[in-house]
């Protein structure tokens, strides 16, 4: 299983950024898909997740200004971030749970974002 994601970049404070992240390879069935940010010197840390049911988690500090989706005949999720700030600069993460024979989780290479004040 393999997952590219796409997206990031350099933005303004206020703009607005969509990432995508794409899952491929021999999927039996993917459950909760998420992304993860790291910013410098910082641990890894929930952004959002979405449930195979639909049901959506949030880190405060996103709520209200980022939205996660899912296309599950494409198997990709995407972020959608508004309003973006300097704090939401970091290394950004897909996430995806496989439910194959074993449970397991699989981690994109990584988007940075970047945002200026």
């Amino acid at each position: 299983v393999q997952l590219q994601a796409s997206g990031g970049g350099l933005v303004q404070t206020g703009g607005s950024l969509r990432l995508s992240c794409v899952a491929s390879g021999s999927i039996s069935a993917i459950g909760t898909m998420g992304w993860y940010r790291q910013a410098p010197g910082k641990q890894r840390d929930l952004v959002a997740n979405i449930r195979s049911s639909g049901t959506t988690k949030y880190a405060d500090s996103v709520k209200g200004r980022f939205t996660i989706s899912r296309d599950n005949a494409k198997r990709t999720v995407h972020l959608q971030m508004n309003n973006l700030k300097p704090e939401d600069t970091a290394v950004y993460y897909c996430n995806i749970e496989h439910l194959g024979i074993l449970k397991r989780e699989y981690w994109g290479q990584g988007t940075l974002v970047t945002v200026s004040s």
